[in-house]
């Protein structure tokens, strides 16, 4: 028995699969649907939706812009802890995700809707996502997840509903991608196809922001990247928005073939997937946010940050951002980065970013100690002796004991 639905607002992509929900959600509910299209810098035209939501009869179409909005709020609080989860995923699909599930919350308030709905499948984390940060915001919505209802479990089973309600089935010239793929201001991702084997190689031909290494330039790049209280605000001189700076470093970091990984990841609903992504601006980012935090934090915060970081990065992935242990987190992460402040020099090539300099007007790093020059006395090398001596103590009294 379905629950009684007036309205519901459809995270809707104008693709096949969304429109399929649409009508489906207008036959199975009998209800009216709002579609939702956000422009998160996923480098297609959104406008497009506008008409194929208008040929299933909704009048409500939310079209818009949030490159902005996510890169400012999401994205660059996101870097401001150094997030990565399980050592390599820069979780450029997981931070889009709260984004979208507040817009639907917000935009089933204002239109009295009390449903929302995803396309999510029912076997992946992102059901998990839109979910718990919708729950987070708006105990009381009502979530459609038709990939857990319906038995349009094939593509010939969606094709055939398509061709049975006038859905038009586009087809594109040339040859379609075999790979499911999400992309955002942050990142481009890959699944399925060839990759559900983890042993094959993926096709050179499958990546599209990125060169290969080999065929990279060779002559290397550099790049002046200024940061102010951990933010990236400017790039060799020139000051930029936060989607300013990633739609660039994107651009120059894949011709250089930055950014490529390709990783087995622990879903949060329990099974191992193989995904590829190319993440070229969140990975320059990450080096040189990490290189201007070396010179301006001390040493126990950036230790704490580091350990937080894992969990802060867990958090994330499953789904918990508007969570108050993660708002608690990036309280305690927003107040280490008063003053990372200042200049990172990297160099891209083929593939690598090296840091190759950096400098801050809130610099830690002191020469006149560090030096192996003489330090004018400034650091009494005597003193290392009781130092070494306390910390002994107790790896003597243990290595008495194990003779």
């Amino acid at each position: 028995m379905k629950d009684r639905i007036n309205k519901v607002v459809l995270a809707y992509s104008g693709g096949l699969d969304t429109s399929i929900i649409a009508k489906w959600l207008q036959e199975a509910y009998d209800c009216e649907v709002v579609t939702f299209t956000a422009d998160i810098g996923q480098g297609e035209e959104v406008e497009p939706a506008r008409a194929k939501a208008q040929a299933m009869g909704i009048k409500e179409i939310y079209i818009e812009d949030l490159q902005e909005t996510f890169a400012r709020d999401y994205v660059f609080p996101m870097f401001r802890a150094n997030a990565i989860y399980e050592g390599e995923y820069l979780l450029g699909t997981s931070i889009a995700r709260p984004l979208i599930a507040k817009r639907l919350v917000e935009i089933a308030e204002e239109t009295g809707a009390d449903a929302i709905a995803h396309g999510a499948t029912g076997k992946g984390n992102d059901q998990v996502r839109f979910e718990l940060n919708a729950y987070a915001l708006n105990p009381d919505i009502k979530v459609i997840a038709p990939w857990r209802e319906w038995d349009l479990n094939s593509r010939e089973k969606l094709m055939a509903y398509a061709a049975s309600h006038g859905i038009p089935i586009e087809n594109k010239k040339g040859k379609q991608s075999p790979y499911s793929m999400d992309a955002n201001l942050l990142h481009i991702s890959y699944e399925g196809g060839l990759l559900e084997d983890p042993w094959n190689e993926p096709e050179e031909s499958m990546w599209r922001w990125t060169v290969s290494p080999e065929q990279a330039p060779d002559t290397p790049r550099y790049l002046a990247l200024e940061y102010e209280r951990g933010d990236l605000v400017g790039i060799d001189g020139q000051r930029m928005s936060p989607a300013e700076v990633m739609v660039y470093l994107n651009k120059v970091g894949g011709e250089h073939g930055v950014g490529r990984t390709d990783i087995v990841e622990n879903r949060f609903v329990g099974m191992k997937s193989r995904g590829c992504y190319e993440t070229p601006a969140g990975t320059i980012m990450l080096k040189a946010h990490r290189a201007i935090e070396s010179i301006t934090l001390d040493r126990e915060a950036a230790h704490m940050k580091d350990e937080l970081m894992p969990r802060y990065a867990k958090l994330i992935y499953n789904g918990f951002w508007f969570a108050p242990e993660r708002e608690m987190l990036q309280a305690a992460i927003d107040q280490t980065q008063q003053f990372v402040t200042g200049t990172v020099r990297v160099k891209l090539y083929k593939g690598s970013v090296m840091v190759v300099g950096r400098k801050s007007p809130y610099s830690l790093f002191d020469e006149k100690i560090a030096t192996f020059e003489d330090d004018e006395g400034a650091y009494d090398q005597k003193d290392a002796e009781g130092f070494i001596k306390l910390n002994a103590l107790r790896l003597k009294s243990l290595a008495r004991r194990h003779r």
